[in-house]
């Protein structure tokens, strides 16, 4: 049997993880950027699929009593990004060479009727806030020019009937399942009691485990009724940037698509806040979080300051800020923090 040659941009690949996905019947193994090529144009041939499912029509959702609409506008599209804008690792003064940027996918809030962006396409996309018996009514577009596939919003957390699931079924697709290049899509989502908390959401289209590793993700902060919001939040995506996915010669370790301290989010706060750094794994690894010179209890009123974050969980770090300077956070993987996944917390007094 032939030897399989692996040039060193495969290898480099290979040794930041392979992963498989799944596209349309076929299974690509995703190595390399020559291999997630594949995989998008295996995407690309996707068809609509034909509404054949013959559950529904399911009857559109409405507001709770004294709840309201929530509406946001949010686009989907392709930008050239940098995970280290600075060119340095700020915790340890050193730069951070070689190519940086890669072709991302992100989410990005636009104003009413998507007549101009609100905001910067981010990594992650824009926080939705809700409260309980509200309605998050989240218009979706998928504006991307350049990967040429069906894209979606997939929620946790919230309650939604299979119309407004945002996945990706096969024959079993519903509406919000296969949102083409262009096309415009409405999703309705219920924040009920059992919705209070922090969740993710993602692309969940024909190809949505590269899509997403790409930086489709963002939150949903759903809070009881007239819950008073804390002094100082901020959510924080713990993920890694493959060079099977990136096209760069090593993988980044991130935090919110940035790598190092000064280009990771530096979070501030002053002395007697009420602070909460809500937590989410967005990759295949586990992760967890440490900020030195800090404690909070856990759900179960334990004391923790290095608590465990697997693939889409959340954690919440909340305190009453008591202690002022400049402290390093990190994952405490201690590979994960030294590729990238630290950042800044500054309190002052």
């Amino acid at each position: 049997m032939p030897r399989r040659v692996i040039d060193r941009r495969a290898f480099l690949g290979t040794s930041a993880g392979a992963f498989i996905c799944t596209i349309g019947g076929r299974r690509i193994t995703v190595r390399s950027p020559e291999d997630a090529a594949r995989a998008d144009a295996a995407a690309r041939t996707v068809a609509r699929p034909a509404q054949a499912e013959p559950d529904g029509p399911f009857p559109a959702p409405e507001p709770a009593p004294g709840g309201q609409r929530r509406e946001y506008w949010i686009q989907a599209r392709s930008v050239r990004w940098d995970p280290v804008p600075t060119g340095r690792d700020d915790w340890h003064d050193v730069p951070v060479r070689g190519k940086r940027t890669f072709r991302a996918l992100t989410y990005q809030a636009m104003t009413r009727g998507f007549a101009r962006p609100l905001a910067p396409a981010s990594m992650p996309g824009p926080v939705l806030h809700a409260e309980v018996g509200d309605l998050l009514v989240v218009h979706f577009r998928n504006a991307d020019e350049h990967f040429g596939q069906a894209l979606t919003m997939h929620p946790h957390g919230v309650r939604y009937n299979p119309d407004y699931d945002g996945s990706y079924l096969g024959v079993r697709t519903r509406p919000g399942g296969f949102v083409e290049p262009g096309e415009e899509f409405t999703y309705l989502w219920e924040a009920t009691p059992d919705s209070v908390g922090v969740w993710p959401y993602h692309d969940h289209g024909p190809n949505h485990m590269l899509n997403t590793f790409r930086g489709l993700f963002g939150a949903i902060v759903v809070r009881e009724r007239g819950a008073k919001a804390p002094d100082v939040e901020q959510v924080l995506f713990l993920h890694s940037l493959m060079p099977s996915v990136t096209g760069l010669r090593r993988t980044l370790q991130t935090i919110n698509g940035r790598a190092y301290a000064g280009n990771t989010p530096t979070v501030r706060a002053r002395v007697g806040q009420d602070v909460a750094l809500h937590v989410i794994g967005m990759d295949d690894a586990f992760h967890d979080f440490h900020i030195h010179g800090h404690r909070w209890r856990d759900a179960s009123g334990a004391f923790v300051d290095t608590p465990s974050v697997g693939p889409n969980e959340t954690i919440t770090a909340r305190f009453v800020e008591d202690n002022p300077g400049r402290w390093l956070y990190h994952c405490h993987v201690f590979s994960h923090q030294d590729a990238g996944m630290a950042g800044w917390y500054v309190v002052d007094a």
